[in-house]
C-alpha cells in the first residue's frame, strides 16, 4: 500500500515557520512543502488530493498571520462541496514570546479544519517537567498542535523545538497512514 500523502501549507516572513515544515517533512520522512504566497494551479490540485494537510503560520498578534488567513480563504471556496472532508489536518505556530497567544493561532486552525469537515490531528509529545528525560520537548506544552518560540540567530527556533517538530511529523505520518488503510 502506498503512504499517505501530505501537504504542508505555511507562510514564513522571517524563515521561522518554514524550518518547522521542514523539521515536520523530515519526521514525517515525506511532505510537499507549501509556501501560501506562491501556490499555483498544480499546488491546489495536490493539496485537494492530499491525505493530510498540515498547516503552518506565525503567531501574530493573537491569531495566524494575514497572509496565511487569505490562504484559508481562497481553501474556503472547497467547504460547500465538502472537498476537503474527512482529509486529515494539523497545525502549527510559531511566535517570538512563550506564550504570545500561539494557542488562539492553533485554535483557529482547528477551527477552520472542523468546519471544511477534516479529521483533527494534535501533538502527543510529553517533555519536561512531566518527563525530565524528554527535556525541551513540547516546552510550551501543547496538544492541539506544534507550538515553537522563535529564537535570534540562524537557528530560527531551538533544537527541542525543531525535535519536537520532528516527532510531530512522524506522529502524523503515523496518523495518515493509519487513516488512509481504513479508508481502503
Amino acid at each position: 500500500m502506498t503512504q499517505a500523502s501530505i501537504c504542508i501549507p505555511y507562510f514564513s516572513d522571517t524563515g521561522h515557520t518554514k524550518a518547522l515544515a521542514q523539521a515536520i517533512a523530515q519526521g514525517a520522512g515525506r511532505g510537499h512543502l507549501m509556501d501560501v504566497t506562491q501556490l499555483s494551479e498544480p499546488d491546489w490540485a495536490l493539496l485537494d488530493q492530499a491525505d493530510m494537510i498540515v498547516m503552518g503560520a506565525p503567531t501574530y498578534m493573537g491569531s495566524t498571520a494575514a497572509r496565511f488567513d487569505m490562504f484559508l480563504e481562497q481553501a474556503a471556496e472547497r467547504w460547500l462541496d465538502q472537498q476537503w472532508r474527512d482529509k486529515m489536518a494539523a497545525g502549527f505556530t510559531v511566535a517570538i514570546h512563550p506564550s504570545g497567544d500561539k494557542l488562539v493561532a492553533l485554535q483557529r486552525l482547528s477551527t477552520f479544519a472542523a468546519q471544511m469537515g477534516m479529521i483533527w490531528v494534535g501533538n502527543a509529545c510529553i517533555g519536561a517537567p512531566a518527563r525530565p528525560e524528554n527535556g525541551p520537548i513540547n516546552r510550551d506544552g501543547s496538544w492541539l498542535g506544534l507550538m515553537a518560540t522563535a529564537t535570534g540567530g540562524e537557528t530560527l527556533v531551538s533544537q527541542g523545538d525543531q525535535e519536537t517538530a520532528r516527532i510531530f511529523g512522524a506522529r502524523l505520518a503515523q496518523s495518515a497512514d493509519r487513516w488512509r488503510r481504513g479508508a481502503t
